[in-house]
């Protein structure tokens, strides 16, 4: 039997039931001002209350303190899971990496940019599964050595807005090339969380069955909380490149470094390929690259690094440790920033 007491004024407290034959109800008005002023104190036989949404629309009764409700919270045979509550935006188990100090880099917060052609490797279409997997454990060592990364990929190696066929509408080609992108973003979540790094995928076009709505600051979030980002469908736009929008990625999540991750080891006045005598840049300045049409990227990313003061790195993403030893700051493939 539950004995229960209410504390009230000067009158017999109407709750529980006049005549209930398991309950006595007491008050006590002499020092019921003073039981007021005293903090909650939990329950003294061992039970737990239910759930308060139980009580929104009904008074409690003796049942609800004496059944498998309360018997469920009782704080000795509550039941405890040993496992945490799984994540339910992305992969189910993120293991804790092993995080070195950030001061360490110059560039702690690092936003990649991977082309589609990259990708492809000798293929000439799609992804070439040995390129993807070295493309994932870079990423996947520099995030574990503590850097931040947020990844923007390309979708040249399955269509390019730019080069869609004669007759097709512009802006339709280039959300074509958005989609691109997300196959893109898709294969390297896949290929990371493989390799056990927690990553998400936003995309500047809602498609919630697979990617998160882009979200700013849910993506810093994500960075903060020891998260690979990865960005696709451009900028959301028709007219803008991906380079584009890796700049506005890269200024929206207040990155350290944009690195543009190549086939080749930095900027050329020519195409190294075509021609021995070509000259590799060690350093650039955004004006030059602008007044000698240098082909880093087009001109609004340029115009956006500049602006917001955001260096641009070009390096070759096949040179295993190319990224960390940028982000230490080694002399890694070409640098563009303000220097004259």
């Amino acid at each position: 039997m539950l004995r229960a007491s209410r504390i009230a004024p000067s009158v017999a407290t109407p709750w529980p039931p006049r005549g209930h034959p398991s309950v006595t109800v007491v008050a006590r008005s002499h020092h019921a001002a003073a039981v007021a002023e005293q903090p909650h104190q939990p329950p003294s036989n061992g039970f737990a209350y239910p759930p308060a949404a139980q009580f929104i629309y009904a008074v409690p009764t003796v049942e609800d303190f004496d059944g498998p409700a309360a018997r469920a919270v009782h704080r000795d045979d509550a039941p405890t899971s040993p496992h945490p509550t799984p994540s339910t935006s992305g992969a189910a188990h993120e293991p804790v990496p092993t995080e070195q100090p950030a001061h360490k880099y110059k560039y702690p917060r690092v936003l990649l940019k991977i082309s589609g052609e990259a990708l492809q490797g000798q293929q000439g279409f799609g992804v070439d599964p040995a390129v993807l997997n070295l493309v994932a454990e870079e990423i996947a060592e520099s995030h574990r050595a503590g850097l931040q990364l947020a990844v923007v990929v390309g979708g040249g190696n399955y269509f390019r807005g730019a080069s869609a066929p004669k007759g097709m509408d512009r802006a339709q080609a280039d959300y074509v090339g958005m989609l691109a992108t997300v196959m893109n973003a898709l294969l390297l979540q896949g290929a990371l969380e493989s390799m056990g790094v927690a990553t998400r995928v936003q995309t500047a076009i809602e498609m919630r069955e697979v990617a998160e709505p882009y979200i700013r600051r849910r993506a810093i979030r994500h960075l903060e909380e020891r998260r690979v980002v990865i960005f696709g469908a451009g900028t959301g736009n028709p007219f803008f490149t991906t380079d584009t929008a890796a700049a506005l990625r890269a200024a929206e999540m207040q990155a350290d470094v944009f690195m543009k991750a190549t086939k080749v080891d930095g900027v050329y006045d020519c195409d190294p390929k075509k021609f021995g005598h070509a000259k590799k840049y060690e350093r650039l300045s955004y004006r030059q690259v602008s007044y000698d049409n240098l082909q880093v990227m087009d001109e609004t990313a340029i115009t956006l690094c500049k602006e917001n003061s955001i260096p641009v790195l070009v390096f070759n993403v096949m040179e295993r440790g190319n990224v960390l030893r940028a982000a230490q700051g080694f002399n890694v493939g070409t640098v563009v920033d303000a220097a004259s």
